[in-house]
């Protein structure tokens, strides 16, 4: 046997010694996991979908595992502040960060700077997704005759740079999805940017601004008649709007666009506790209490890491090319 074959040897025997001990010490450290208590980083404000979806996730993690699991919130930027700080912390499945689908497909496309890239992260758990919801409210003098999204574009078209849109965030999904509708409809609309989704509603209610495309957090609004659904923007109706339409039925196929809410650990977490997380987190569906409570937001999904990985991937993907035509870029 030559030199160079007895060296390749030793360094394949190296390697295979390496990844074993890798293992063996990633199955240790879920054994011991949870060794200390957990937290859920939130990168938006209490109150918000993605709040209320970390606190029913904490609850379930604090019964199943036994150990505090504190939610923190630190919004800002569109869940920048909390990405990157969860970004740099230990990957011990201890931080984990509860975010929605614009932190994660969206703002790295987005944001010339920014502390976090998609690759900082490894999915632990796509909890519920939800279409998103257009609404008008019907008591606002410029939209009061508004009941379908045909009205809404031929009043836009009529009436250039006069209808405003809240976005919930810099780069939000919400603005995002309606800069997609503004320009297959030919409008001419003006972008209100707030600090949440929560806040965009709160200013469709109260007239300051004129449309949003909210979250489903605006249901009990819209059968209370304080706010008028013209669509939603998945591919199928709502379970909880049978008689709202689609945006393709309302004629704007282009919009195909699904809100998830999600948990996340940093990238170099021990494969072995991103799966015993997961696998935890999925016996919440077994709790028709904490299940009731995740329903008011969307579909409990539990996708596992795997999918869920390749699906932010493809979403990543078709989000860098809309940003990239819109030609939006934020500091």
């Amino acid at each position: 046997m030559s030199f160079t074959s007895r060296s390749r040897r030793r360094q394949l025997v190296g390697s295979l010694f390496a990844a074993c001990a890798l293992a063996a010490t990633g199955t240790t450290h879920a054994q011991t996991f949870p060794s200390k208590p957990i937290q859920i980083v939130v990168g938006f404000a209490a109150g918000t979908t993605t709040d209320v979806i970390a606190r029913v996730a904490a609850e379930h993690l604090r019964a199943k595992f036994g150990v505090p699991v504190v939610v923190i919130n630190k919004p800002g930027a569109n869940g920048v502040i909390a990405a990157t700080e969860v970004s740099r912390a230990a990957a011990d499945g201890h931080t984990l960060l509860a975010t929605n689908t614009s932190s994660m497909t969206v703002n790295p496309h987005l944001y010339r700077k920014l502390g976090y890239q998609l690759s900082d992260f490894t999915p632990v758990a796509m909890v519920t997704q939800a279409p998103l919801i257009l609404t008008v409210n019907p008591t606002n003098e410029r939209t009061g005759s508004i009941k379908t999204v045909a009205d809404l574009v031929a009043y836009g078209r009529a009436n250039p740079g006069a209808l405003s849109y809240a976005a919930a965030g810099p780069g939000n999904i919400t603005g995002l999805t309606f800069r997609i509708l503004n320009n297959h409809a030919g409008v001419k609309a003006n972008e209100v940017i707030y600090k949440s989704a929560v806040a965009s509603q709160l200013g469709v209610l109260g007239k300051e601004v004129d449309a949003f495309i909210d979250t489903p957090g605006a249901v009990p609004h819209v059968k209370a008649g304080k706010l008028t659904a013209l669509a939603v923007t998945s591919t199928k109706r709502w379970r909880d709007l049978p008689d709202v339409p689609t945006m393709k039925e309302a004629g704007f196929p282009q919009i195909d666009v699904t809100f998830w809410l999600a948990l996340f650990a940093p990238s170099q977490t021990p494969p072995a506790i991103i799966d015993k997380l997961h696998a935890t987190l999925a016996t919440l569906r077994d709790d028709p209490v904490l299940v009731k409570q995740l329903l008011a937001h969307g579909d409990v999904e539990m996708t596992n890491p795997k999918e869920f990985g390749e699906r932010i991937r493809a979403e990543s993907a078709m989000w860098g090319e809309i940003i990239k035509r819109e030609n939006i870029q934020l500091d």
